[in-house]
């Protein structure tokens, strides 16, 4: 069985990183390798990869450029990655939703596994349940009790159906037996807004954009997604105290099309994992409230399939459907 935080956050596969060889920090081919990006500028992922390619560039030797295909749930990004060359220039910043859309999507061009090399998970980012002033409850236990006193009667704000945090939002329902009402919308920032102006009540946000107005009393945190509490949130509960079993992290990942070289492939993820152990790169992923990761190729792939697994019995209890 695959131990889930074992693969993201155990430090041996830095440890086990030894320095880049001459040969893997020569150049694989003379064009830039691009990073395809299925979501929009400014977003976490598209931040994250900005930053992973201003590290990797430098380590490997070569020009590292980011594009934003955003739609369909990063589907897009991810289809023109499936399809092109396997020779390294091309590849893909993808996040939880690679995961998700295996059994969101009714139909999908690509095979989420089988048109991919796995190359690095580049990072996690815990996730933070959080109420407007307004909800009396002061924790989990607290909210779940209301919301049967009120079943149907508060809402979850969701940045975007189908995405990692929606998902937090629907097992949790499923955990606790309680009725939530979901309001959509067109993006993080704007779900934000409403639940700031307490025209929703509930939401499960990145940690990173909800810091700021936790720490200024303008939302409540009530929960973290993560296994055990964060250091940033000491007194708030970790939500499994609660709820046993219960974890919810996006997580961010570097793939290449399939049927790439395995040279080729161990110099890229050799690249990234290096990029991920500078101390710049991590200080700016952790600005964003994420976690470094960089794992091997061969724990990354393990962890996808695990995760499309995971998320499918989530998804199809949920009744969700793609916009």
């Amino acid at each position: 069985m695959i131990n889930r935080r074992h693969i993201l956050v155990s430090s041996g596969a830095f440890a086990s990183l030894a320095a880049l060889s001459g040969a893997a920090r020569a150049q694989i081919g003379g064009t830039p390798i691009r990073i395809l990006v299925g979501a929009p500028a400014g977003g976490s992922t598209d931040t994250l990869a900005r930053s992973l390619a201003a590290s990797m560039g430098p380590a490997m030797g070569r020009t590292v450029i980011v594009e934003n295909r955003p739609g369909a749930g990063g589907n897009i990004a991810a289809e023109l990655v499936a399809k092109a060359q396997p020779d390294g220039n091309t590849l893909l910043m993808s996040f939880t939703s690679h995961a998700i859309n295996a059994t969101l999507y009714p139909s999908l061009p690509f095979d989420p596994v089988k048109d991919f090399t796995a190359l690095t998970c580049v990072a996690t980012s815990p996730s933070i349940l959080v109420a407007h002033p307004s909800v009396p409850a002061k924790d989990v236990r607290e909210l779940i009790a209301l919301v049967k006193q009120k079943p149907g009667q508060l809402n979850f704000a969701i940045g975007a159906v189908g995405s990692s945090l929606h998902m937090a939002g629907e097992a949790f329902k499923q955990q606790s037996g309680v009725d939530i009402v979901n309001i959509p919308y067109k993006g993080t920032a704007p779900a934000v807004q409403d639940l700031l102006a307490g025209q929703v009540q509930l939401m499960f946000a990145a940690v990173g954009n909800v810091k700021a107005h936790i720490q200024a009393g303008k939302l409540k945190a009530l929960g973290v997604t993560t296994a055990q509490r964060l250091p940033a949130f000491p007194d708030v509960q970790a939500i499994a105290e609660v709820l046993p079993g219960y974890e919810s992290s996006a997580w961010f990942g570097l793939f290449g099309p399939a049927r790439m070289a395995p040279d080729t492939a161990r110099k890229i993820s050799e690249g990234a994992r290096q990029a991920l152990q500078q101390p710049d790169m991590r200080q700016r992923l952790e600005t964003e409230g994420a976690i470094p990761v960089g794992n091997t190729p061969e724990q990354f792939s393990a962890f996808v399939q695990s995760e499309i697994t995971r998320w499918a019995k989530v998804v199809k209890l949920s009744g969700a459907k793609p916009e």
